[in-house]
C-alpha cells in the first residue's frame, strides 16, 4: 500500500516508516522542514512539504494513498499553554482526511492517547473518555469523530497510546523526569507513588500502527500499552540509582513546583489492559519493559533540560 503518515519524521513516525517500508509498503511523509524531509528521504519514503494547518495538502495527500496514519500532534504548543489550540488543529486536520478517504474503505489510523480515560481502574478498549471538558477528553472527542467514519465507508481505527512511548532517543517525560531529577538532586514522585502509568516501547508501537493500517477492523479501538501498569515509585528509583540522588516522595501540593508541568499528569493512576489488542490483531510487544529500558542508561548520557 501507499501510506500517507503525518508526523512521518516524529518520535513514533521515525519509527513506523522502517517498519511501513520493511513489510513492503510505501511511504509518503508530512514534512515541515528541510531537516525533516531530509530524515524521511534518507529512510527510504517519499515527502509533502507542509504542516497540519495546510489542509489542502493534507486532501490531496490522502486521496492519493491507499490509506493515511495520524500521528502529528501541536505537542509544542499543547504543552505550553494552548491545548485547546493543539485539540482544535488536530481535529482540523483529521477531519480534512477524513473527508477525503469517505467512501473508499481506505484505512485512516489515529494517534490518541490513554491518560486519564479510567482513573485508577484498568482502562480496556470498550472504554470511552467522559465528555467533561478536561484536556483528555478534548482530544478523546477527535477519536470519536475518527471512530465514526466507519459509517461513512473508511477503515477508520484509533490507537490509544500509553504517556510514555519510550525508548533510546526518548525526549518526552521519562527524560524530563530525568531531568528534573538532575536539577534538584531528588528524584521524585508524588504521594506514595503507587499511581500507575501503562508504558511502551516506541518501536512496539510502531508494530501496532502497522498492523492497525493493514488490518483493524472499522471503527476499531486499539490500546497501545505494552505494560498495564508501571508504579511512577519504581520509576523514580531507577531513576535516583542511575544518576545517585534520592528517592523521595513530593506532597501533591508542591507538585507544580517540583516536577512543573509535568506535575499535571505525574499523579495519574491510569492502569489500562491492551488484551483485545492483541488477541485482535496478533500483536506482542518484544521490545524491554519501562523499567528495563531507564535500566539501560541510555536516558542518562546527555543531561536533558527539564522545561
Amino acid at each position: 500500500m501507499r501510506i500517507f503518515v503525518t508526523g512521518a519524521s516524529g518520535w513514533i513516525g521515525s519509527a513506523l516508516v522502517p517498519e511501513l517500508i520493511g513489510a513492503g509498503h510505501q511511504v509518503v511523509g508530512l514534512a515541515r522542514s528541510d531537516a525533516s524531509a531530509a530524515a524521511l528521504t534518507a529512510a527510504g519514503a517519499e515527502t509533502v512539504r507542509g504542516t497540519v494547518d495546510d489542509l489542502d495538502v493534507l486532501a490531496s495527500a490522502a486521496a492519493a494513498s491507499d490509506g493515511v496514519v495520524h500521528l502529528a500532534f501541536k505537542h509544542d504548543i499543547a504543552f505550553s499553554g494552548d491545548f485547546q489550540g493543539a485539540t482544535d488543529a488536530d481535529r482540523r486536520a483529521a477531519d480534512t482526511l477524513g473527508d477525503a478517504l469517505a467512501g473508499t474503505d481506505r484505512p485512516f489510523v489515529l494517534a490518541s492517547g490513554l491518560a486519564g480515560l479510567k482513573p485508577g481502574q484498568v482502562a480496556t478498549e470498550r472504554d470511552m473518555p467522559t465528555v467533561d471538558g478536561s484536556q483528555a477528553a478534548a482530544r478523546a472527542a477527535t477519536a470519536t469523530a475518527v471512530l465514526g467514519l466507519a459509517s461513512r465507508g473508511v477503515r477508520s481505527s484509533v490507537v490509544r497510546l500509553s504517556p510514555t512511548c519510550h525508548g533510546d532517543g526518548d525526549k518526552g517525560f521519562m527524560a524530563t523526569l530525568v531531568a528534573i531529577a538532575r536539577a534538584t538532586g531528588v528524584s521524585g514522585y508524588l504521594g506514595d507513588g503507587a499511581n500507575r502509568w501503562p508504558a511502551v516501547h516506541r518501536l512496539d508501537a510502531a508494530r501496532l500502527f502497522r498492523l492497525a493500517v493493514e488490518k483493524a477492523p472499522a471503527g476499531t479501538v486499539l490500546h497501545g500499552a505494552a505494560e498495564e501498569g508501571v508504579a511512577i515509585r519504581d520509576v523514580a528509583e531507577v531513576i535516583g540509582r542511575h544518576l545517585e540522588v534520592p528517592v523521595a516522595a513530593v506532597a501533591p501540593e508542591a507538585a507544580a513546583e517540583h516536577f512543573a508541568w509535568l506535575g499535571g499528569f505525574l499523579g495519574l493512576d491510569a492502569p489500562t489492559s491492551s488484551t483485545l489488542t492483541r488477541e485482535l490483531l496478533d500483536w506482542q510487544p518484544t521490545h524491554p519493559g519501562l523499567l528495563d529500558d531507564l535500566d539501560k542508561g541510555h536516558y542518562f548520557h546527555t543531561p536533558a533540560t527539564a522545561s
